[in-house]
């Protein structure tokens, strides 16, 4: 596989914490990883670097062969990296479908908010709609939704531009035991179709196991181990520092 992500000594700290300590990782095409640790392990802070919310104190971010570190978050986004948050970032007083149309437009760097019923994207909405299973949802105000539900148009915003690289946040926090692998399914789904690669935070290991074809173990701003699900998650210091075992 093609290297897609590099980090090079990727070090940053918050007065005399490290968040990220010397973080040096390759990421290939078309890989779902995922990032476990403890909370305050450095996970967030890695993703943060790499969309440019955080700069590093030394250390660089390479991507498809272009140097990101300095670019701002818009920029990173137009190299082809998004991301969604633990927290949905959402238009919560408006409906899914105008949610998703925002979401085009900001994309396509088209008309103001102001004037988004002047233009039609109705085809395009549809499919993002048929795809992660929202049409029925179309017409509910969002910030009514399952949190479960909340969560998959949050992730499927971030994929509106069909990104190379898409990062998530805790993507089942706050979803019920019935809704999240439903979720991850159909966002598994999308990003196979779109030929996304994948790195996300996770703190539930049954989707860890499940979704990730390779794990990053941070704790105390390092990576005390990557590889494989089952060998990372045998790994003895995993077990003590990161799952409590």
């Amino acid at each position: 596989m093609n290297k897609l992500l590099s980090t090079e000594s990727i070090t940053k700290k918050f007065g005399g914490v490290y968040a990220a300590n010397n973080i040096s990782v390759d990421i290939d095409e078309y890989s779902v990883v995922g990032l476990i640790g403890s909370n305050g392990a450095g996970k967030t802070t890695f993703l943060n670097i790499i969309t440019g919310y955080l700069k590093p104190d030394s250390g660089n971010v390479t991507f498809n062969q272009k140097t990101i570190s300095n670019l701002s978050p818009r920029e990173i986004s137009h190299e082809g990296i998004t991301r969604s948050f633990q927290i949905p970032q959402l238009f919560s007083n408006l409906s899914v479908e105008k949610n998703l149309e925002i979401g085009v437009r900001i994309i396509q760097d088209l008309t103001p908010i102001k004037l988004i019923k002047e233009i039609n994207h109705s085809d395009k909405i549809n499919e993002l709609l048929e795809q992660f299973a929202l049409t029925e949802f179309a017409k509910s105000t969002a910030g009514k939704l399952s949190e479960g539900t909340r969560k998959l148009l949050d992730i499927s915003l971030a994929l509106v531009s069909k990104p190379k690289l898409l990062l998530l946040d805790e993507p089942t926090s706050g979803v019920s035991a019935d809704e999240k692998f439903i979720l991850m399914d159909k966002v598994m789904s999308a990003v196979k179709k779109f030929e996304t690669t994948v790195l996300f935070v996770e703190h539930d290991m049954e989707i860890i196991e499940k979704y990730t074809n390779r794990i990053l173990a941070f704790y105390d701003g390092k990576i005390i181990s990557d590889g494989a699900p089952d060998e990372v998650l045998k790994n003895q210091d995993v077990k003590k520092f990161v799952t409590g075992e």
